[in-house]
C-alpha cells in the first residue's frame, strides 16, 4: 500500500502542501477547523510524517547534496569546483554522490540523502533516466518540501530552478567559425544524442549549415553509441575513409581526439585543411597536440550559479513562493591550434 504523503492530504481538501505542513505542526496561520479537519484524516489514514518534510521549517542540516552522472567527464569536475567554492563561502558542507548514469542509483541516492541528511540537492540527470523519461523521484522530493537544481542535463516538466547551456548557439556558432575559415565539409560527432542537450548541439549544427550555406550530408551525422572511447578510432576510421571531411565539431574530447588522430594518419594537417572543435573545455583539449579548440561551457560559473540559486532558496524561505529560474549560460569558443584563425 502506498504511504499517504502531505502532497495526497493536500489534494484531499484542495489546499497547498505548504498549508497542510502547518496543520500537521499546530501553526497559528492555520484556522482551527481546518487544522482538525486535517490532523483528523491524517490520523485516520495513518499517516507517517516525513521528518525531513515536516522540520525543514525549522531546522538546518547546512549540507548540499550533489549527484553528478560520472566522474570521469571534466566537465562535472568544473562544475563541482564551482559549487564547492559558493558552499564554502556561505558556511554549507556538501556530500557528493554519482550515479554512474544509472537510474536506479540515483533513485537510491535521493532517498538515501532526504531522511534529513541534506538541505537541497544538485544534480545533473542520468542518461538512464533520461531514456526511461521518468522523473517522479524529482517530484516526490519537491512535494516534500526539499529544493532541487537541475544543471546541464535537466528535465523540463519537472518545475525547479535550471542552469543550462546554450548548447544550441553554441553549436550553431562553432559552424559558422569554421565555415568562415573555409571548412565546408564539416562532421558532426555526438556520443550522447540519446540527451537533450546531444540534441540541442545536433540542432545548432544543422542551422549553422543552413546559415552558411552548406548542404546537410547525413554521412557526416555520426552518432557513437559505444561507451568505450577507445574504441572511437575504430568506429570513425571508415567513415573518414569513405566521406571527404575537412573538420569535426564533436560533442566530447575524445571523439574529437579520435577524429583528430585519424585526420591526421590520413596525411591531413591540423589546422590546415582540417580542423576540430570540442564541446567542454577540459584537461584532453589542452594537451592534445595540436591542442584543441573547444566550446567552453564554464563549467565553474555554471556550479557556482546553481549552488547561489539552491542557497538563496534555502534561506528565503517566506519567499520561495518565487517562480523557479532557469538560468542559461552562454558558451565560448577558445582558440587554439586546431583550427585556423580569420
Amino acid at each position: 500500500m502506498k504511504r499517504l504523503t502531505i502532497k495526497d492530504i493536500a489534494k484531499q481538501f484542495g489546499v497547498s502542501i505548504s498549508t497542510v505542513s502547518k496543520a500537521l505542526n499546530d501553526s497559528y496561520e492555520i484556522s482551527v477547523s481546518t487544522k482538525e479537519k486535517i490532523q483528523k484524516y491524517a490520523k485516520e489514514n495513518n499517516y507517517k510524517p516525513n521528518f525531513n518534510a515536516l522540520s525543514l521549517k525549522n531546522r538546518s542540516t547546512k549540507t548540499i547534496g550533489i549527484i553528478i552522472p560520472n566522474m570521469l567527464n571534466y566537465f562535472f569536475a568544473q562544475v563541482f569546483n564551482g559549487i564547492e567554492k559558493v558552499a564554502n563561502e556561505k558556511g554549507y558542507k556538501i556530500i557528493s554522490c554519482i550515479s554512474n548514469e544509472s537510474y536506479d542509483k540515483e533513485v537510491e541516492t535521493m532517498e538515501m540523502l532526504s531522511n534529513g541528511s541534506i538541505d537541497g540537492f544538485i544534480l545533473s540527470l542520468a542518461e538512464e533516466t533520461v531514456l526511461k523519461n521518468n522523473f517522479n523521484h524529482f517530484q516526490d522530493i519537491l512535494d516534500n518540501g526539499t529544493p532541487i537544481v537541475m544543471f546541464d542535463r535537466v528535465a523540463e516538466i519537472i518545475n525547479c530552478d535550471k542552469v543550462i547551456t546554450d548548447d544550441f548557439k553554441g553549436a550553431s556558432k562553432t559552424v559558422k567559425y569554421l565555415s568562415k575559415t573555409g571548412s565546408k565539409n564539416i562532421a558532426f560527432i555526438s556520443t550522447i544524442s540519446n540527451l537533450e542537450i546531444g540534441k540541442k548541439r545536433h540542432q545548432g549544427y544543422l542551422k549553422g549549415l543552413e546559415k552558411a550555406g552548406l548542404p546537410v550530408n547525413n554521412k557526416l551525422i555520426i552518432n557513437i553509441i559505444e561507451e568505450d572511447y577507445k574504441k572511437y578510432e575504430s568506429i570513425l576510421a571508415p567513415i573518414f575513409e569513405a566521406n571527404e571531411i575537412d573538420a569535426v565539431i564533436a560533442t566530447d574530447e575524445s571523439s574529437a581526439i579520435a577524429a583528430m588522430k585519424i585526420a591526421q594518419k590520413k596525411g591531413l594537417k591540423v589546422p590546415e585543411n582540417f580542423a576540430v572543435v570540442s564541446f567542454s573545455n577540459g584537461i584532453l583539449a589542452r594537451h592534445s597536440q595540436p591542442k584543441m579548440t573547444t566550446v567552453s561551457q564554464h563549467g565553474e560559473k555554471m556550479g557556482a550559479t546553481a549552488a547561489k540559486l539552491l542557497i538563496d532558496r534555502l534561506e528565503n524561505k517566506a519567499e520561495t513562493k518565487e517562480q523557479p529560474k532557469t538560468v542559461i549560460i552562454k558558451t565560448d569558443l577558445v582558440e587554439r591550434n586546431s583550427t585556423k584563425r580569420f
